[in-house]
């Protein structure tokens, strides 16, 4: 596992690897060491021009919108094989490209991709329409049509599982797909289109262009030849793209930010709720959207739950992804890790007790040392802040209403989490929570047959995965067909 996979650095532009219209190239580098891993072509607003039509022409002349369900489903399940096939080199790119600890990119990442393939892969011949009896003397029936060419926008946490999660859906429904891979991590993106033409899928199809979000990205958002945008990122941008779509009414979905809340009642099991909660903020150094970053626990067990989470934050060990002792990867880049690290000194500017175990923090690489802040106030920036790295911020509470009430007074709204061994206790509050997905006695699962998205807000509109999905990358067609006077 010392070697990087045979990487092809070209746009994939209909069916083709193409260098960029005006040659322009991008650098990738491993954040856990620094060192360059290669040169890409960079798409611009030419490129994604080239990339539209040819999605536009492979949906209007092409076979794959006319295909069976039978017929996608071959493909995108030949194309999860060929997944399960390259795994091992897949798992390698992804952690050099994107930080991540090869042991939670083998468990995590390649599994859901696969996972979410073979999902849709089974979807595909099953998006019946419906005959509805409007009229004596009529045939009315709504047929399920592709919405058309989708613009996929993803970020870098999670390359290619995100990218799955929009390009799953959309080809199961027949859609063609523009991929805009965020140019941090494009590497596993560029693969993916290559994978999927060895697997059958038709050229022009997924056509996959990494680039600038002010250029690329917003030339995708743009175009007239757009029917879709699915997005996945920060709510700043995700609010501009909106605002952008709406100019054209184009459809949208946004799977932004999250400032996840985890109720832990006095009565939870203790070690769980602690080995749960240290995995939802240090998971990918917390560059999670759902990451658990607000951690409210009763008064009685408060003091007991940092000593703990402290202790298991100290187990974590910094270092190069490909070793197998490292459980804790950098950030992204550099300019996050400043980022986060202004977090920290906000937060102890603001009166919290910052807690980070003592431990070796590398000297290359983009890390920053698990850090809990103990002592909070849900007022605090860093209650309040998508932070998006590994910092939680323990806040006290002695009823469980008050609780609710703050983990609900914020501007997101993707996910929470509830440790209590009361059953009743659980239903009701989890009813109460204003998140998307609320886990209960457990703490960032996910699965292809859930729907995944926030409840508005900076937590966005629309849903990933699950049989919600389909909505997304459907139109309901009605026919009318008048038999008799």
């Amino acid at each position: 596992m010392d070697r990087l996979p045979l990487i092809h650095h070209r746009l994939l532009i209909d069916g083709e690897r193409l260098p960029a219209a005006e040659g322009r190239t991008h650098e990738t580098f491993n954040p856990a060491t620094e060192e360059l891993l290669a040169q890409f072509a960079l798409a611009d607003a030419s490129d994604v021009d080239l990339a539209v039509r040819a999605a536009r022409r492979a949906l209007e002349a092409g076979p794959w919108s006319r295909a069976t369900g039978a017929e996608r489903a071959r493909v995108l399940n030949r194309l999860a094989d060929l997944l399960e096939r390259e795994r091992e080199d897949l798992v390698l790119l992804e952690s050099l490209d994107a930080g991540k600890p090869l042991a939670a990119t083998r468990r995590q990442d390649l599994p859901a991709a696969i996972e979410c393939l073979r999902y849709y892969a089974g979807w595909a011949d099953k998006l019946a329409g419906e005959v509805v009896p409007a009229r004596p003397g009529a045939l009315t029936y709504v047929r399920r049509e592709p919405v058309g060419v989708v613009a996929a926008i993803v970020p870098w946490n999670f390359p290619l599982m995100n990218a799955v999660w929009k390009i799953a859906p959309a080809l199961a429904c027949g859609c063609t797909v523009v991929l805009k891979p965020a140019e941090l991590t494009p590497l596993s993106a560029l693969r993916l289109g290559e994978l999927a033409l060895e697997a059958g899928l038709p050229a022009g199809v997924l056509n996959v262009i990494p680039g600038l979000g002010t250029e690329a990205g917003q030339a995708l958002v743009e175009h007239p030849g757009v029917d879709k945008i699915a997005f996945t990122g920060s709510p700043a941008v995700g609010k501009r793209i909106m605002a952008t779509a709406a100019a054209r009414c184009a459809k949208v979905s946004l799977e932004l930010g999250g400032k996840s809340a985890s109720i832990v009642l006095a009565d939870a099991d203790f070690e769980a709720a602690v080995r749960a909660s240290a995995s939802g903020i240090f998971f990918n150094a917390g560059q999670v959207c759902s990451a658990g970053s607000r951690l409210f626990v009763h008064r009685r067990i408060h003091d007991s739950f940092i000593d703990a989470l402290s202790r298991r934050a100290g187990r974590l060990r910094m270092g190069d992804t490909r070793h197998a002792a490292t459980t804790l990867g950098p950030l992204i880049s550099r300019a996050q890790q400043q980022r986060v690290l202004a977090y920290v000194e906000a937060g102890t500017a603001e009166g919290a007790q910052c807690i980070q175990p003592p431990g070796e923090v590398p000297t290359q690489g983009f890390f920053v040392p698990p850090t809990i802040f103990a002592g909070a106030r849900n007022d605090m920036r860093i209650a309040r802040e998508e932070i998006f790295g590994p910092v939680a911020t323990v806040i006290p509470f002695d009823d469980a209403e008050e609780a609710v009430a703050m983990a609900n007074d914020s501007a997101y709204s993707l996910a929470a989490g509830l440790w209590t061994r009361d059953v009743c206790v659980a239903h009701a509050l989890a009813h109460r929570l204003r998140a998307g997905t609320v886990w209960v006695n457990t703490f960032g699962p996910t699965s292809s047959q859930l729907p995944w998205g926030g409840l508005g807000g900076d937590s966005g509109v629309g849903r990933d995965l699950g049989r919600s999905a389909l909505d997304a990358y459907t139109e309901p067609r009605v026919v009318w067909l008048q038999l008799s006077p």
